[in-house]
């Protein structure tokens, strides 16, 4: 762990905090001591918008964060070493690797919002001006901080060395015992990360249009912190984590075990956990309405990440490269990268309009022919899929015309309204031939990219970046319940509000706890994909091995038009590995090297 004092001064005198206007635009002025930090307030809000900023911007899908590009969701189109997540899904890294390595710099946020709580009770300015309630909100901010950062490391790397409301010296020689920290057991990570979001909950509202004005949304509030808790308690309910025999062995060096055996009552609290942001009654379902009054599904499950600080929204970052984000699921023609391709696998698993998979019998899926008429919205108008399309693309639900561009399908720019039409066969505007820029799957990602973006013509949308919603909540909530206590009303009901507002029938009544929990498990992945959930699920649930074999598209090596056969043929773009060690990140050697009480996760 860093632990050198110099790091705080360095990140109070020169970072520069951008994003939205008010609170995260504040940057710190000239070189200060701690001392003076804290007897103003603008400069101990200049501080902790510094906490802020060790978040990690989870909107990106080329670089910056793996998990998406190393699911089975996802392909990063850059075959090439200098794309880590390249390496990784072709198993060429290793604990010295450095890829993707968060510890330091979450333990950097750790340590500052450590030093923010010990300090901001002292603000002379604030205690004057009798704002003792804007300390204590201050506080739990960067308590929430602190917590949100051991979160994101516990899915990654498992176990960590958790801090203390005491601040080691820098000075400490590396032989000195407070150096040689031990991770603690998975448990204690997980009752400090509850214990400390509960705390943090007291002192701050409960969400952020009922306790901030808008030039502060994106701080923490009461529901973030019972959303992180609800997210910790079900990854400890987990095969993965909830008595798995592949971690029986997994030791301190004095002994200590890192992981318990099963306990069927993490189920019971993973649920409880949900359950008790359901009855804040403060969230719901985003839904968008057509003119005649009936439900959107399509705008519904678009718009909930393009109408900002909506009612299903819970977290929101609004530091972000929200440009890059949109960029990377644009075509070539308008200056876009496309480069998130989506996996045949996932575009697979999209139901049809009727709500059956497209394997089953009865669903109306083709691969054969071609689209005769545009497949369209009867009231808006809207073209899901034009004349000339794959009859794969034809009648699908909703939610599948939301996140993946296909071949021949009209570009989301100005809404449709130039009818330029996706060209990804080979030697089309977006395809293979002439540019490394295409997606090597034939496929693009849209979801999170606005209708009002275009680099080409330098129209940038600027929107928060939603992390955490109330319908992730509500899928937390039943697969919990369906593992405690199968059978529960509340299974159907709140599953089915989910399909239901993607314009899905609902899911049947009479199914057995084996068979709902697939259902389950399928209403993830297509709701939550490309939200950097995917690779966690798989990995908890102990399905890792769906990251690993080979992987489809279509075939991008051919093709002259949008109603050329020849690009339509399954074709794998890449073999990945997948290791039993890749269920948890190694730890970086180098912390390894540096505390000699640190053990290496399994396998590395």
């Amino acid at each position: 762990m860093k632990r050198n004092i110099e790091i705080l001064l360095l990140l109070i005198s020169a970072i520069c905090i951008s994003g939205c206007s008010g609170f995260f635009d504040q940057v710190p002025e000239d070189r200060l001591s701690l001392e003076q930090v804290f007897q103003k307030q603008k400069y101990s809000e200049d501080f902790l918008a510094t906490v802020y900023s060790k978040m990690i911007d989870e909107s990106t899908v080329s670089y910056g964060i793996p998990f998406d590009a190393c699911s089975d969701d996802l392909d990063i189109s850059y075959d090439r070493d200098t794309y880590n997540t390249y390496k990784i899904n072709l198993g060429n890294w290793s604990a010295s690797s450095q890829f993707y390595d968060y510890w330091d710099g979450r333990y950097v946020g750790i340590r500052l919002a450590t030093y923010f709580i010990q300090n901001i009770g002292n603000n002379q300015e604030m205690i004057a001006n009798g704002r003792q309630d804007l300390i204590a909100q201050y506080t739990a901010e960067a308590r929430f901080l602190r917590a949100y950062f051991c979160y994101f490391l516990l899915r990654q790397y498992g176990p960590i060395v958790l801090p203390t409301d005491e601040l080691i010296s820098g000075d400490l020689d590396a032989d000195d015992p407070l150096m040689q920290l031990p991770r603690n057991t998975y448990a204690e990570c997980v009752d400090y990360i509850c214990s400390e979001m509960d705390l943090a909950a007291q002192d701050l509202p409960v969400n952020f249009n009922k306790g901030y004005t808008s030039n502060n949304y994106g701080r923490a509030t009461a529901a973030a912190c019972m959303a992180i808790k609800s997210r910790t308690l079900l990854l400890a309910a987990s095969p993965q984590f909830n008595g798995n025999p592949a971690y029986a062995s997994v030791r301190n060096n004095d002994g200590t075990p890192l992981f318990s055996e099963y306990d069927k009552e993490r189920w019971k609290l993973a649920a409880d956990a949900a359950k008790e942001i359901i009855d804040l009654k403060v969230f719901d379902l985003y839904k968008v309405y057509n003119a005649k009054g009936e439900l959107d599904p399509y705008l519904s499950c678009r718009d909930v990440f393009l109408d900002s600080w909506n009612c299903e929204a819970i977290m929101y970052q609004t530091t972000h490269d929200y440009t890059n984000n949109q960029r990377h699921g644009s075509p070539r023609k308008f200056g876009g990268y496309e480069s998130a391709g989506v996996t045949q696998s996932l575009v697979d698993e999209f139901q049809m309009a009727n709500g059956m998979d497209i394997h089953e019998s009865g669903s109306g899926y083709t691969e054969e022919g071609f689209i005769e008429e545009d497949h369209k919205d009867a009231v808006s108008g809207w073209v899901y899929a034009p004349k000339g399309c794959s009859m794969m693309y034809y009648g699908r639900e909703p939610r599948f015309y939301v996140n993946v561009a296909f071949n021949g399908a009209y570009c989301l720019y100005n809404n449709q309204a130039d009818k330029y039409r996706w060209e990804l066969y080979y030697n089309g505007s977006d395809g293979k031939k002439g540019s490394w820029d295409y997606p090597r799957t034939g496929y693009v990602r849209i979801k999170h990219v606005s209708p009002g973006y275009n680099h080409l013509q330098g129209k940038s949308v600027k929107l928060p970046h939603l992390t955490i919603r109330y319908a992730e909540i509500l899928l937390n909530y039943v697969e919990a319940l369906n593992e405690y206590e199968p059978g529960n009303p509340d299974i159907l009901k709140y599953l089915n509000m989910v399909r239901e507002r993607a314009g899905l029938p609902g899911v049947e009544s009479g199914l057995d706890q084996d068979q709902m929990r697939e259902k389950i498990h399928h209403e993830r992945r297509v709701e939550l994909c490309f939200e950097q959930i995917r690779y966690f699920d798989t990995r908890r649930w102990l399905k890792g091995y769906l990251n690993g074999g080979p992987f489809e598209g279509m075939n991008v090596d051919g093709g002259t038009k949008h109603d050329d056969p020849e690009f339509y043929k399954r074709t794998v773009f890449e073999t990945r590995v997948f290791r039993d060690a890749y269920y948890l990140w190694p730890i970086p050697q180098k912390e390894i090297n540096r505390d000699r009480n640190i053990i290496q996760n399994p396998g590395w």
